[in-house]
């Protein structure tokens, strides 16, 4: 069974309102940036066993990747919410800003190739 796609504004709607209803408040931004550090940790190890030189240990292999990733978006977006950013919007400015500077730097890269 497969879920409809959710759109980045329509997460950091689900987010508020889970906080909201189950969370009690949000942590303050340094706490949930910490957090975010705390996951991207985590991420890394699980990569750097599947995908790197690093043996897993026998609690690693419980970890899930799309788990890990999803906790590192979760957070990202409680961050988002905090501080005001339309996930969406920025995204999308990133993406013009990345096609903009980049749109034949990586093509001409023999490193690449």
């Amino acid at each position: 069974m497969s879920t409809p796609p959710i759109h980045l504004n329509e997460a950091q709607e689900l987010v508020d309102a889970w906080i909201k209803k189950h969370g009690v408040r949000y942590f303050n931004e340094l706490t949930n940036m910490a957090i975010l550090m705390e996951e991207v940790g985590e991420l890394a190890r699980i990569i750097s066993r599947k995908y790197g030189e690093q043996s897993f240990k026998e609690s690693d292999k419980k970890h899930d990747l799309g788990d890990e990733m999803a906790d590192v978006l979760w957070v990202l977006i409680c961050l988002a919410n905090q501080t005001g950013i339309d996930l969406n919007e920025a995204f999308a400015k990133n993406m013009e800003k990345k096609t903009q500077r980049d749109n034949q730097r990586h093509l001409n890269n023999e490193k690449l190739k």
